[in-house]
Parts: C-alpha cells; sequence; structure tokens
C-alpha cells in the first residue's frame, strides 16, 4: 500500500512539473508570436530566388478573417500566379510566416533564413523569397549594373580571363554569361555559363552546375567566397 501511495504521489509529481513547463512556455512562446506579428507589419517583396518575377505587398496589422489584412501590388497575379489566392496572413507556431487563402489555409509558408530574409516553397514551383521592398528594390539596381564586361582578377592585381555578363535570359532564373579566349587553365576549366543574383550573391554558374559565389567587398569590387590568401576577384573593366 505504501509503495503504491509513492507511485502515485510520484506519477501526480511528474504530472504537476510537466504542466509547469508548459504553463510557463506558454507566454514566452506567445511573446515571440506577437513579436514576430510586429516585425513583418509594412512594405515586402515576394520573388522567386533569382527576383526574375516580384510582387510588392503591404502587410497589415488590421483583422481580417482568420488573420490580418494585406494587400498586394496590382500585376501579382500576372507575375506570381498562386499570389490570386492570398487573402490575408498571419504567425503560426513560433515563427512562420503564413500567406493564406480566404479558409486560412496555407499558400505559401515561409521561415527566416537570415536577418529579415523569408524563404518558402512551393510543390512544383520552386522557392520563393519574402524581404523588405527598399532593400529588394536596391538589388535590383544592383542586378542592372552588373550588365557588362568585367575582368577576373587574383589579389595580386594579375588578370586570368574576361567574362561578359548579359541580360539574355538563360532559363532557371539566370542570364548567359560569355568567357573571352585565353583564359587561365583554372577559369577555362570552370567555364561559367550563366549568373545571377540570390540574396546579395553573384553566382557564376557552369553547365556542370558548379557554382561560384562572389560578394560585393569595401572596394566595389567582388570577391570570392569562401576567401582565401590569393582571393579571386571581379572587376568591372
Amino acid at each position: 500500500m505504501l509503495r503504491r501511495a509513492d507511485g502515485r504521489r510520484l506519477r501526480f509529481g511528474g504530472l504537476a512539473l510537466a504542466a509547469a513547463v508548459i504553463v510557463a512556455g506558454g507566454p514566452s512562446s506567445a511573446q515571440n508570436a506577437v513579436d514576430l506579428t510586429k516585425e513583418m507589419i509594412g512594405e515586402w517583396e515576394l520573388s522567386t530566388a533569382g527576383r526574375d518575377r516580384t510582387c510588392a505587398l503591404s502587410l497589415k496589422n488590421d483583422n481580417a478573417p482568420g488573420g490580418r489584412k494585406l494587400e498586394l501590388e496590382k500585376g501579382c497575379g500576372e507575375q506570381l500566379p498562386f499570389t490570386k489566392s492570398i487573402a490575408s496572413w498571419a504567425i503560426k507556431g513560433l515563427d512562420i510566416v503564413r500567406l493564406q487563402d480566404g479558409k486560412g489555409e496555407a499558400v505559401l509558408d515561409l521561415t527566416e533564413v537570415e536577418n529579415g530574409i523569408y524563404e518558402g516553397t512551393r510543390q512544383g514551383e520552386g522557392v520563393f523569397i519574402l524581404q523588405n521592398l527598399a532593400a529588394a528594390r536596391a538589388l535590383t539596381r544592383s542586378t542592372d549594373q552588373m550588365i557588362g564586361n568585367w575582368s577576373v582578377m587574383r589579389g595580386t592585381g594579375k588578370a586570368i580571363c574576361s567574362v561578359t555578363l548579359t541580360n539574355n535570359d538563360a532559363g532557371d532564373e539566370s542570364f548567359q554569361v560569355f568567357v573571352k579566349p585565353r583564359c587561365d587553365p583554372s577559369f577555362a576549366a570552370f567555364a561559367p555559363t550563366t549568373w545571377r543574383i540570390e540574396r546579395g550573391e553573384l553566382l557564376l554558374i557552369s553547365a556542370k552546375r558548379e557554382i561560384w559565389r562572389f560578394e560585393a567587398d569595401d572596394n566595389a569590387q567582388w570577391r570570392r567566397m569562401p576567401d582565401s590568401a590569393d582571393p579571386l576577384l571581379l572587376v568591372r573593366e
């Protein structure tokens, strides 16, 4: 009898402890959702990963059935057809930004992958990015500015090749690259055929899908990442 009573007390104590943990976590979780809601109110751009198709939207704090109101820029339905189904937005769980239809069903769920940049996937359609509208438009200007002739250089200042970045559509949200003759063998073997800007990085992509990534540095040139003692640079000709 004593053993059974002790067992009941142990089981009761365990349940009480679990309940206490749940209760303690409740307010914190709710607060996280409230904080994220405040962060999301404002102007955003929804786009494909390569930003060849974009849609501006405004996330509001006003209540809507099952969530909060939003406004889509005119033409969003042509750029991203699935946006025609979006009626409201909401925060789900701790960190999911949901763009949803009139019944509250997910059209696109996004989570933060970098500071202020959210990513979501639609089956059969690929990856979509949600980011601050002003920052996204600044990135558009950067993309336009990349078109033209560039020297591929070592950190010593030695040029090893020249490439032309074009705005010729190459599919897969990328554009054509033309490599000029007489390149260093290391770059000639890479032989990029396409390029694109993705999350602030410049990507050179070969026919074999090998990718070299470059980031803009303080000298208004692009440096291959990861960095090394003998860096590789892209410098405007």
